[in-house]
């Protein structure tokens, strides 16, 4: 059988497209324009570009249309290898040796690192991230741990923080102790004045500590010394730009630094490490990579660092501010998510979080998915068998340099407040943070930003696991915030189990479900489900038939709040009295789930479960109810007595 080349049609084969009309732009827009209208979305909001009740406004303020085309063009981004390296700084990029799976460890305990780092070693991992120093190994036992290690083979990277420079030294005795020559050295000495400054609170010291760094590179051509690191902003709640800006702005003075402790611009230039993080949104995770590279090209060339020499080392680590400590083997699935992105975008070395990370220190099995994670993304997956996989996409390229152009504006924000160390001391760094956090924060609480397993589709029966305290993850006093996304749900839920084991009983709300079931059921369920997400249980006593019903069946509940359910039509006819009657019965308070109205204003009945809905709000109220008010059936009886 003889087949037509690629493009051609077969001789006398049907057109696909003929007898449908053109499709276009503005055939496009009408027929959004026609389902948001059904939708009951007003037609001055459908006049001129439908699509924009569509669109959404990042966290940086450009806004992420819901459909991308060839027109406008986004920045050129090259080729693979070449500058401006948004596409990586390999032609052949990761396609035959895929990217650097790297293994954090936070162990105190010598022998338990020692054995985790061989497991790690002997089942894909190729780097290992070890925390030395307060708030892990003893550095003076760091050989010990690292006796199995093949250094000349699987590079180590170091976080030791202050302890930097014991860590440091033990860090190259124990390659000298392995007989790995001077120039065979490709581990990191992962040193970061600024963060540190950061974490603990102190002034930033860059001179010593770069200077110290520089003196153990002579010899060394391949050790790494400084990280820059943007995680500290993504993980206070930051934007993906200021962590951009923040990264670059690091690199950038560590850059200077080195060149004044007497390296080379070029040398210097790959003696620095960046790591960002990557969340669950993988497109923006995908961006946020190509948009690093460019940006430190660009950084380099105004340098005067020469255009072979333009190359970033990318460590890319899952988020931990997306990391729930409930429902937490959800986590397994944000991984691997933030993995796929990672790889896509580019990242030279990759770490992703144990499940049980937010928890505490994590346990073997959440060590081995975590690995597993990527060999099955590297391997079976084949992610890494095409270069820039993303690269072309029009959402891809527009975000990306979206990204670029809100990043180096915050870097430029930085440079002009005097510098990295300057924005640290001044605030600049934080004020900036704080108010991205202040409205993701709210994003988070009126769920417009979804949470599975914590703010949507709670497990209200989970028994929370439980794992050792890990220094390393735990916030030092006056130092820069670590925040996750999931912290103010998960204190609700602490606050009810606290309850519950003091008390013998969890903080309760009374499911008024009066109407046709096909209408009260659906608005049951999401109450039930917004309540588990602060720890508040649901009484659900089935159908009622009247108001006087929901009375006596709320005051037998014990509870002290309750949640009207039903339609539309029942509320206007029926939430008047029956929200009279549960107050009667001893309510302290009567919600409704739905969509308010100002007559349910009038009837004393607040609004529950709707988009302007402040769910952390509603929730602390509700468990501080069940802390201060008497039971619904004591108030009820006082109220017959009377």
């Amino acid at each position: 059988m003889d087949l037509p080349e690629n493009g051609a049609a077969a001789a006398g084969a049907p057109h696909l497209a003929e007898g449908f009309p053109d499709a276009t732009t503005e055939r496009w827009r009408e027929l959004v324009a026609g389902v948001l209208r059904k939708s009951g979305v007003a037609e001055e909001r459908l006049a001129e570009a439908p699509e924009s009740v569509l669109a959404a406004t990042s966290y940086d303020g450009f806004v992420i249309d819901p459909l991308y085309t060839s027109r406008p063009p986004a920045a050129d981004p090259g080729f693979p290898g070449m500058p401006p390296f948004t596409r990586g700084y390999r032609a052949d990029g990761n396609v035959t040796t895929g990217w650097d799976v790297r293994a954090r460890h936070t162990d105190t305990d010598p022998a338990v690192l020692r054995r985790r780092v061989h497991d790690d070693l002997m089942n894909g991992v190729g780097s290992l991230w070890i925390t030395v120093g307060t708030d892990g190994a003893p550095a003076d036992r760091l050989g010990e741990a690292l006796t199995d290690v093949h250094l000349d083979l699987a590079p180590v990277l170091l976080d030791a923080g202050t302890s930097y420079a014991e860590a440091a030294d033990a860090l190259l005795t124990a390659h000298s102790d392995a007989e790995v020559p001077d120039g065979r050295v490709i581990s990191h000495l992962g040193i970061d004045p600024l963060g540190t400054a950061a974490r603990t609170g102190e002034a930033a010291e860059v001179t010593d500590p770069v200077r110290f760094a520089a003196d153990r590179a002579r010899g060394r051509p391949n050790l790494g010394l400084l990280v820059a690191d943007g995680t500290l902003v993504h993980g206070a709640g930051g934007s993906d730009a200021q962590e951009l800006g923040w990264a670059l702005a690091t690199g950038a003075a560590y850059l200077r630094a080195l060149h004044k402790a007497g390296l080379d611009p070029d040398d210097a230039a790959g003696r620095i490490e960046f790591r960002l993080a990557v969340g669950a949104d993988q497109f923006a995770g995908i961006a946020k990579l190509r948009a690093a590279r460019a940006m430190w090209n660009q950084v380099l060339a105004t340098g005067g660092v020469s255009p072979e020499r333009r190359t970033m080392r990318l460590h890319a680590t899952t988020s931990e501010a997306m990391m729930t400590r409930r429902d937490p083997h959800v986590n397994m699935l944000r991984t691997t998510v933030a993995c796929f992105a990672a790889g896509v975008g580019g990242a030279d070395t990759v770490t992703v979080e144990p499940f049980d990370s937010a928890v505490g220190l994590p346990d073997d099995f959440a060590r081995r998915v975590a690995r597993n994670t990527q060999a099955v993304l590297q391997e079976e997956s084949n992610l890494a068998r095409v270069i820039d996989p993303a690269g072309g996409s029009f959402f891809v390229e527009a975000f990306t340099k979206d990204l670029y152009e809100a990043g180096w504006a915050f870097l430029r924000h930085i440079e002009a407040s005097g510098g990295a160390a300057r924005a640290l001391s001044d605030g600049v760094l934080r004020d900036g943070v704080d108010e991205v956090w202040r409205r993701r924060r709210s994003d988070i609480a009126h769920r417009r930003a979804p949470l599975t397993g914590v703010s949507e589709f709670p497990d209200a029966a989970e028994t929370p696991l439980e794992r050792p305290a890990d220094p390393a993850r735990s916030p030092a006093p006056g130092g820069f915030p670590q925040r996750r996304y999931s912290q103010d749900f998960e204190a609700l839920r602490d606050r009810a189990d606290a309850q519950e084991r003091t008390t013998g009983q969890r903080p309760t709300a009374f499911l008024a479900t009066l109407g046709p079931v096909a209408a009260h059921t659906a608005r049951a369920s999401f109450a039930t489900n917004l309540l588990a997400a602060g720890g508040v249980a649901a009484v659900d006593p089935g159908p009622l038939e009247s108001a006087e019903a929901a009375a006596h069946a709320f005051a037998d509940s014990g509870a002290r709040v309750a949640v009207l359910c039903g339609s539309d039509d029942f509320y206007t006819e029926h939430a008047e009295d029956t929200a009279r009657a549960l107050k009667g019965a001893g309510a302290r308070r009567v919600l409704l789930a739905g969509t308010p109205r100002d007559v349910y204003r009038q009837a004393g009945v607040d609004a529950f479960a709707h988009q302007g809905c402040d769910a952390v709000e509603l929730l602390t109220d509700l468990v501080d109810l069940a802390h201060t008010d008497p039971p619904a059936q004591a108030a009820h009886e006082q109220g017959e007595k009377a």
